[in-house]
């Protein structure tokens, strides 16, 4: 099942690192996963009952070599 997001609410949404950069659904192999992902680091947050948790201790890494830096 695809996130389902408040259009608004995914414009505001973003990276809880350093670089605080914006957020899209899906993972780069499965965009009916139900994840926000990191358009800069790459990292991959669950959402749970519709709600994101953007937390980097939950965050899933992104393989080697995948991330922007």
């Amino acid at each position: 099942m695809a996130v389902e997001l408040d259009p608004q609410l995914l414009e505001i949404l973003a990276c809880p690192s350093d670089d605080h950069a914006p957020l899209t659904v899906g993972s780069p192999t499965d965009p009916e996963a139900d994840v926000l992902t990191c358009t800069s680091c790459g990292r991959q947050f669950p959402v749970q009952d519709g709600i994101p948790v953007l937390l980097l201790e939950e965050a899933i890494e992104p393989p080697d070599g995948t991330a922007d830096k």
